[in-house]
């Protein structure tokens, strides 16, 4: 098993964003269900990605891989049989937004993925939703996670699902807009709402007619006629909590590029989150760039975190490093990621000495001087990132296990914080 050695260090210098993965892999899978040839340029190279372009070339799609770009000739929006069985990787977006897809197809379709996939991200709620469309959909063992099986073809019409898990609901958003009629899909509980926002960006783009009442109804027209596209994908905020949190826990000065505070992503309030507790945070629209500046003094507060979810792992390591206590509230959702996250970073953290309480939809942690230790990334890349940025700030050296998993959506992880000043290194 490769993991990292890491020493307290001290920052500077500039960093570059890696491209956005939900955006790289929306772009995907509507290139491929477009009519023509999409380019999508600045993508994200990563596991995910290649199991999407995987799953669509299963079904026909063509997709050359380029240094800096994919070239993409669509299916112009019908889903034939797929040629094998589709391996989702690690990747929930693949499993549901695939999945949802396949109920546009007349044959079987088959998904599975790794442990995670198979174990931890659930799928009843986009079963039960194409089975109300007229599809055969089912999990394989019966327990409502993958393996699952679909055929269609699901028909228009209504639908019902729960939304605390937005990927369910994005996928059937997708796969609907390609029916030959209007349907309607309510949704109970929804969550994770910016990721909604993400998709029906994507649709809005593309022409595409979905209307979104409150995020429990949507009103989807049908008969989609995508033509071919091309894009460029911005920064991920996800990946940029990471280095933004390294400046704040090693007190130091960093400069982040590639950073578009107008895309929709909805990780980019954990900016707004951080400037509350007290981090000094300078935006350049403009230029797109975000500064980091030394001599904020954080201090711990209650945060919903529901909006931007994926960053729970890193803002209890930032609230390790404020003064006071940290509530983070509204993360149940966050057990059903890659990994448990929150009985991930309790079990981790408390290892290098946080005084952190898990409940059962949230974290309470007080300020707390970190010491290393030897740590386990769980195969989650936020939580092996996550780690990372806390042992840059802890006393002495710390192991991180199974670091393989970053590359998921950050592949040059160790590398950019190399070259800012941390000591951070790759063993076996």
């Amino acid at each position: 098993m490769t993991k990292f050695h890491i020493l307290p260090s001290s920052l500077k210098g500039t960093v570059a964003i890696p491209p956005s993965k939900s955006h790289t892999l929306r772009a995907i899978i509507f290139a491929a269900m477009a009519k023509g040839e999409s380019e999508i340029r600045n993508f994200l190279h990563s596991p995910d990605s290649t199991a999407m372009i995987q799953a669509m070339r299963t079904f026909g799609a063509k997709i050359d891989i380029k240094a800096d770009h994919l070239r993409i000739s669509g299916l112009s929006g019908k889903l034939p049989a797929a040629e094998n069985v589709i391996d989702a990787g690690n990747s929930g977006q693949v499993l549901r937004f695939v999945g949802a897809l396949a109920g546009l197809s007349p044959a079987y379709t088959i998904i599975t993925g790794d442990h995670s996939i198979r174990h931890n991200r659930p799928i009843q709620p986009l079963l039960e939703a194409l089975s109300q469309l007229g599809a055969l959909a089912t999990s394989s063992r019966l327990d409502g996670y993958a393996p699952m099986i679909i055929k269609g073809i699901m028909r228009c019409g209504k639908a019902q699902l729960s939304g605390e898990d937005s990927q369910p609901v994005s996928g059937m958003l997708i796969a609907c807009s390609f029916l030959h009629g209007k349907t309607t899909i309510d949704v109970t509980n929804p969550g994770e709402k910016p990721w909604i926002d993400l998709t029906l960006f994507w649709l809005k783009k593309l022409g595409i007619d979905v209307v979104c009442q409150d995020y429990t109804t949507y009103t989807i027209a049908g008969n989609a006629k995508v033509n071919g596209f091309n894009t460029t994908i911005p920064g991920d905020f996800s990946s940029a909590a990471f280095p933004i949190a390294a400046a704040l826990v090693t007190h130091s000065e960093l400069t982040l590029t590639n950073i578009d505070m107008n895309d929709c992503q909805g990780d980019k309030k954990l900016i707004e989150i951080l400037q509350k507790m007290g981090a000094s945070v300078e935006i350049d629209h403009r230029n797109k760039t975000l500064h980091v500046r030394k001599g904020g003094k954080l201090q711990g507060m209650r945060i919903d975190v529901n909006d931007f979810i994926d960053a729970t792992p890193i803002l209890s390591v930032i609230a390790c490093y404020a003064e006071g206590t940290t509530e983070i509230t509204n993360a149940s959702i966050a057990r059903k990621k890659e990994s448990d996250r929150l009985h991930a970073m309790t079990t981790e953290l408390k290892k290098m000495g946080a005084n952190i309480e898990e409940k059962p939809d949230g974290l309470i942690i007080t300020h707390s001087p970190l010491h290393g230790a030897h740590v386990d990334a769980w195969h989650d890349h936020r939580i092996g990132m996550s780690l990372s940025i806390a042992a840059l700030g802890a006393k002495g050296e710390t192991l991180v296990d199974g670091i393989e998993c970053i590359a998921k959506t950050y592949p040059g992880f160790a590398h950019d914080l190399r070259a800012i000043g941390a000591a951070i290194e790759v063993v076996q």
